[in-house]
Protein backbone atom coordinates (compact mmCIF):
# COMPACT_ATOMS: atom_id res chain seq x y z
CA UNK A 1 0.00 0.00 0.00
CA UNK A 2 1.23 3.55 -0.58
CA UNK A 3 -0.08 6.56 1.19
CA UNK A 4 -0.55 10.02 -0.09
CA UNK A 5 -1.31 13.05 1.68
CA UNK A 6 -1.56 16.25 0.14
CA UNK A 7 -0.85 19.98 0.98
CA UNK A 8 -0.51 23.49 0.09
CA UNK A 9 -4.26 23.97 -1.41
CA UNK A 10 -6.05 27.51 -0.59
CA UNK A 11 -7.42 30.13 -1.91
CA UNK A 12 -5.57 33.25 -4.37
CA UNK A 13 -6.58 35.45 -6.69
CA UNK A 14 -6.43 35.16 -10.46
CA UNK A 15 -2.79 34.98 -11.78
CA UNK A 16 -1.39 33.88 -7.96
CA UNK A 17 0.55 31.06 -7.52
CA UNK A 18 0.20 28.26 -5.21
CA UNK A 19 2.74 25.24 -4.55
CA UNK A 20 1.10 21.81 -3.93
CA UNK A 21 3.03 18.58 -2.18
CA UNK A 22 1.93 14.97 -1.31
CA UNK A 23 4.12 13.35 1.03
CA UNK A 24 4.52 9.84 -0.03
CA UNK A 25 4.56 6.97 2.28
CA UNK A 26 4.31 3.03 2.72
CA UNK A 27 5.42 0.56 -0.05
CA UNK A 28 6.68 2.96 -2.17
CA UNK A 29 8.33 0.25 -4.93
CA UNK A 30 4.91 -0.20 -5.64
CA UNK A 31 4.72 3.75 -6.85
CA UNK A 32 5.95 4.23 -10.68
CA UNK A 33 4.04 6.45 -12.34
CA UNK A 34 2.85 9.49 -10.32
CA UNK A 35 0.17 12.25 -11.65
CA UNK A 36 -2.14 14.79 -10.47
CA UNK A 37 -6.10 14.68 -10.65
CA UNK A 38 -8.26 17.34 -10.12
CA UNK A 39 -11.96 17.61 -9.94
CA UNK A 40 -15.12 19.92 -9.81
CA UNK A 41 -18.35 18.99 -8.47
CA UNK A 42 -20.28 17.59 -11.25
CA UNK A 43 -17.46 17.15 -13.78
CA UNK A 44 -15.23 14.33 -14.90
CA UNK A 45 -12.06 13.95 -12.70
CA UNK A 46 -8.94 15.51 -14.98
CA UNK A 47 -5.61 14.39 -15.36
CA UNK A 48 -3.57 17.60 -14.74
CA UNK A 49 0.07 16.27 -14.82
CA UNK A 50 2.27 13.28 -15.09
CA UNK A 51 5.72 12.16 -14.19
CA UNK A 52 7.26 8.71 -14.74
CA UNK A 53 10.24 6.89 -13.27
CA UNK A 54 12.37 8.55 -15.48
CA UNK A 55 10.73 12.08 -14.86
CA UNK A 56 9.51 12.46 -18.26
CA UNK A 57 6.28 14.63 -17.73
CA UNK A 58 3.11 15.27 -19.72
CA UNK A 59 0.24 17.99 -18.73
CA UNK A 60 -3.13 18.41 -20.06
CA UNK A 61 -3.29 21.00 -22.53
CA UNK A 62 -5.21 23.07 -20.13
CA UNK A 63 -1.87 23.76 -17.74
CA UNK A 64 0.94 23.61 -19.87
CA UNK A 65 3.08 26.73 -19.19
CA UNK A 66 1.68 27.32 -16.24
CA UNK A 67 1.94 24.28 -14.07
CA UNK A 68 5.15 22.47 -13.31
CA UNK A 69 5.41 18.75 -11.75
CA UNK A 70 8.14 17.27 -9.85
CA UNK A 71 9.02 14.52 -7.61
CA UNK A 72 12.02 14.23 -5.16
CA UNK A 73 13.08 10.96 -4.30
CA UNK A 74 14.88 11.67 -1.25
CA UNK A 75 12.39 13.69 0.75
CA UNK A 76 9.57 11.08 -0.69
CA UNK A 77 7.63 14.14 -2.02
CA UNK A 78 5.79 14.73 -5.42
CA UNK A 79 4.97 18.83 -6.01
CA UNK A 80 3.05 20.50 -8.21
CA UNK A 81 3.93 24.22 -8.94
CA UNK A 82 1.14 26.02 -10.19
CA UNK A 83 1.37 29.71 -12.06
CA UNK A 84 -0.60 31.95 -13.65
CA UNK A 85 -3.77 30.47 -12.10
CA UNK A 86 -6.99 30.80 -13.86
CA UNK A 87 -10.66 30.68 -11.79
CA UNK A 88 -11.00 27.84 -13.93
CA UNK A 89 -8.07 25.87 -12.17
CA UNK A 90 -10.72 26.07 -9.22
CA UNK A 91 -10.93 22.39 -8.01
CA UNK A 92 -10.06 19.80 -5.84
CA UNK A 93 -6.71 18.53 -6.39
CA UNK A 94 -5.77 15.08 -6.03
CA UNK A 95 -1.70 13.21 -5.49
CA UNK A 96 -1.95 9.91 -6.87
CA UNK A 97 0.22 6.75 -7.58
CA UNK A 98 0.12 4.10 -10.17
CA UNK A 99 2.36 0.69 -10.54
CA UNK A 100 2.14 1.18 -14.21
CA UNK A 101 5.38 3.12 -15.38
CA UNK A 102 4.46 4.82 -18.69
CA UNK A 103 4.18 8.81 -19.39
CA UNK A 104 0.59 9.00 -21.16
CA UNK A 105 -1.94 10.84 -19.18
CA UNK A 106 -4.34 9.73 -21.16
CA UNK A 107 -3.45 5.80 -20.24
CA UNK A 108 -2.66 6.90 -16.74
CA UNK A 109 -4.90 4.83 -14.21
CA UNK A 110 -4.27 5.50 -10.63
CA UNK A 111 -3.70 2.76 -8.11
CA UNK A 112 -3.98 5.48 -4.56
CA UNK A 113 -5.33 8.33 -4.33
CA UNK A 114 -4.59 10.90 -1.63
CA UNK A 115 -7.50 12.87 0.14
CA UNK A 116 -7.45 15.82 -2.44
CA UNK A 117 -6.59 19.43 -1.53
CA UNK A 118 -8.96 22.36 -2.36
CA UNK A 119 -7.47 24.99 -4.63
CA UNK A 120 -9.85 28.27 -5.23
CA UNK A 121 -9.07 30.58 -7.46
CA UNK A 122 -11.03 34.05 -7.21
CA UNK A 123 -11.28 36.76 -10.16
Amino acid sequence: QVQLVESGGGSVQAGGSLRLSCAVSGSIYESCSMAWFRQVPGKEREGVALIDMWKRTNYADSVKGRFTISEDKVKNTLSLQMNSLKVEDTAMYYCTASRWCGSSLAQYQANYWGQGTQVTVSS
